[in-house]
């Protein structure tokens, strides 16, 4: 894989547990051309002897491993991002198979992310995501170990590059995608907005934001689109109080 392409994919762990993971992780990493780790709240010492053990010659993608506190932190600056899910849930969009769709991180500031080894992602972290990924696998055990499973990822993420056709066309394009932080920061406007006006109710906030996200999500909007979303939603804030001051 060219390596300017691969180091733009974060490979993101959520409270990974165990070292012996996160090092075999490293490794498979390594293996696919992949640099860019970030571990959100690990529940483990990442870059110790367990760890880097199963390392081996891919040390140093643990020594310069991000740490983050949440989920949002390590998607700043990303266009784009899938979770990856091997349970049945409630989602915007049909899972998919790493073959078909991870693809579509290539050339862009992405994340791929993975949950804990026992529970996943949480329904509030996949709402993070715009696609979502689940490694078919046999309904006798259907679970895989958090190595297994980015192993699988990184291969097919390896190969897609391998197959991409460049194209300048394509690749001026992907510059005009808002990136995840910048979106979020849009929600938090509209959330306040949507209360403020009494379209949201407190109790009913987050399952009715959590359709929005989706909603946009599914979008793709550029950095010019969520600015004039975010200029309307200043002029709607700044209308209310005109309104209010005269009202009263």
């Amino acid at each position: 894989m060219v390596k300017s392409e691969s180091t733009q994919i974060k490979i993101v762990l959520v409270e990974a547990q165990g070292p012996l993971n996160v090092g075999s992780v490293a490794r498979i990493m390594k293996n696919m051309g992949f640099y860019n780790l970030v571990l959100v709240n690990p529940q483990c010492d990442h870059n110790g002897p367990e760890a880097r053990k199963m390392a081996v010659h891919a040390a140093e993608i643990l020594e310069k491993a991000t740490i983050v506190p949440t989920l949002p932190e390590a998607l700043k600056g990303c266009q784009r991002a899938i979770a990856t899910t091997s349970l049945d849930r409630s989602l915007p969009t049909n899972l998919e198979n790493p073959k078909n769709s991870l693809h579509w991180l290539l050339g862009y500031s992405s994340a791929l992310i993975f949950g804990r080894e026992d529970r996943g992602l949480t329904n509030e972290e996949l709402n993070y995501a715009q696609r979502f990924v689940r490694i078919e696998s046999d309904d006798a055990y259907p679970s895989l170990n958090l190595a297994q499973a980015v192993a699988i990822c990184c291969y097919e993420l390896y190969q897609a590059q391998l197959n991409q056709e460049n194209s300048s066309q394509n690749q001026q394009s992907h510059d005009l995608e808002a990136s995840l932080d910048i979106l979020e920061a849009y929600y938090q406007d509209l959330e306040s907005m949507l209360l403020k006006i009494g379209y949201l109710y407190p109790h009913t906030t987050s399952s009715r934001m959590e359709k929005f996200r989706r909603l946009y999500n599914r979008a793709y909007p550029s950095t010019q689109e969520i600015a004039m979303l975010r200029g309307m939603i200043r002029q709607i804030n700044w209308a209310l109080s005109n309104y209010n001051q005269h009202d009263s």
